[in-house]
């Protein structure tokens, strides 16, 4: 499928979070959107991005900004990453992968020489009225949330 472009319509969202509350984009109307995906909780990288994320919160709360992030680990996983680094903002769980799937970022990737299939790390920043805004495919994981803010200067 591949990633989706600015101007796409973004695909609805209705997921659990990492405590199991309900997480629907539709509620975000009005309001701009990080959705950010990564490949696994507790990673150096993803770690990095989160955090990064986390420590400019107020500040992209200040601009509009709501935050969501998406990988394919499980409740629990996500619930202990959310926990050990105080995230203000949900995490999904989307061991199905279909919001994965829907955003266009499952793909084929390549470390070490060696390719396999998994999450293709992107930021898709989302419109009030529900229109991807922006597409980050080269995320600056320890950077990313002032990458975000000077897109938007």
């Amino acid at each position: 499928m591949g990633l989706l472009k600015v101007g796409d319509i973004a695909p609805k969202i209705v997921a659990k979070d990492q405590d199991g509350n309900d997480v629907r984009l539709g509620e975000f109307a009005g309001k701009k959107v990080i959705l950010f995906f990564y490949p696994k909780a507790n990673t150096p990288g993803c770690t990095a991005e989160a955090c990064n994320l986390r420590d400019y919160y107020k500040e992209l709360s200040d601009k509009g900004f709501k935050i969501i992030g998406v990988s394919a680990d499980n409740e629990k996983s996500q619930k202990n990453f959310s926990d050990k680094f105080s995230f203000p903002y949900p995490l999904i769980p989307d061991t199905e992968k279909k919001v994965i799937k829907d955003y266009g970022v499952w793909g084929l990737k390549k470390m070490y020489g060696k390719e396999y299939e998994g999450i293709l790390r992107t930021t898709y920043v989302i419109s009030e009225e529900g229109k991807i805004e922006r597409v980050f495919d080269k995320v600056k994981t320890k950077t990313h949330a002032e990458q975000i803010l000077e897109d938007y200067k």
